[in-house]
């Protein structure tokens, strides 16, 4: 899987509006000002997704003393995400993005190998968005159990 990613760090990040768990609407214009961890991964309650949310969940307190935003996406339904909240307790957002309107805006959306199978789907990819909304790191490649120490730490 070689996965290529057109956005850069320097480049504007590209806007979304979408729904949340619990059926907030949010906009990355809401964050103007703040940084953003917008996090992509697969899919909810799966294993490495579900260490990769923990993770973030573990260390959310010093994100939030750092004053930066943390934003799950994936193309899962409202529904699937008010679940992985609840059973997980994340105390962060999860966008649903069942069109795929922002994965394919961040270029994450893409081929993916399984077994050997080959089929279209979410890279687990993290952008850092900094307060002017313009992208300051790009993470193509994620251990879910490590990275949420990764992110901080390039904060």
């Amino acid at each position: 899987m070689s996965l290529k990613i057109a956005l850069q760090i320097g480049d504007p990040a590209p806007a979304f509006t979408a729904k949340t768990n619990g059926g907030q609407i949010v906009s990355l214009a809401d964050y103007a000002g703040r940084h953003v961890v917008l996090y992509f991964y697969p899919k909810d309650d799966t294993p490495g997704c579900t260490k990769e949310a923990c993770a973030f969940r573990d260390v959310f307190a010093d994100f939030t003393k750092k004053g930066a935003v943390v934003l799950g996406v994936s193309a899962d339904p409202v529904k699937a995400h008010d679940k992985f909240v609840l059973k997980f307790r994340l105390p962060f957002p999860l966008l649903a993005d069942e069109d795929k309107r922002i994965v394919q805006a961040y270029g994450v959306w893409g081929e993916k190998t399984f077994m050997g199978r080959k089929y279209q789907g979410i890279n687990r990819v993290t952008f850092l968005i900094g307060p002017d909304g313009r992208i300051k790191q790009i993470w193509p490649k994620v251990k879910p159990v490590e990275h949420a120490a990764e992110v901080l730490a390039a904060l």
